[in-house]
């Protein structure tokens, strides 16, 4: 089985990170994987995303036309990625920053106030956590322990001091997205 996800928004909200992350868990688990990161030159505050495949098999190309799935971060990346995800896929929206409701009837929608969460959690930084634990609650092509374990692995030693908020983070986001409200 081949899972396809793109997560996007502005430059320095950590989209890329989360995408490597899962990326990194994704091989932690076995699978086989693809990270595509794209930017514009002005990285923070710039468009961010990427891709991320993960596959059972051999991935026979890295492109991305319609996703199993999309975090979006921001407006423009959801006004770019709504209408792309495949039709029974799911799409988790960042509720702090996007002011409109998905109009898809044929996919999930997880709606996640995660700069909000992230916020009570002590970092917006963590805003990017709170959607990939929404996302795997709605499409666990991965575990949250295998991400959990990814970033004990992965998070830079300066940021040492936010592991355990982030996997809150990550808790937070998977405890939003089975609540019934999350999904449309």
């Amino acid at each position: 089985m081949q899972t396809e996800i793109v997560l996007s928004g502005f430059g320095g909200q950590g989209a890329l990170f989360a995408g490597q992350l899962m990326a990194y868990a994704a091989m932690g688990e076995g699978m086989n994987v693809t990270w595509i990161p794209s930017y514009g030159p002005e990285m923070r505050g710039g468009t961010a995303h990427c891709t991320v495949i993960i596959s059972d098999d051999v991935i026979g190309s890295p492109i991305v036309r319609h996703p199993t799935a999309a975090i979006v971060m921001n407006l423009p990346s959801l006004d770019k990625y709504e209408a792309l995800v495949k039709s029974g896929g799911v799409l988790v929206v960042n509720a702090s920053l996007v002011d409109r409701t998905p109009t898809r009837a044929d996919i999930a929608v997880v709606m996640i106030p995660a700069n909000k969460i992230a916020e009570e959690l002590g970092d917006r930084r963590m805003a990017n956590l709170v959607l990939v634990g929404g996302l795997l609650e709605k499409l666990p092509v991965l575990s949250l322990d295998s991400i959990a374990d990814a970033l004990r692995r992965h998070i830079p030693e300066r940021r040492r001091a936010l592991l355990e908020p982030n996997l809150k983070a990550l808790e937070r986001g998977a405890a939003l997205a089975r609540a019934p409200l999350a999904a449309a």
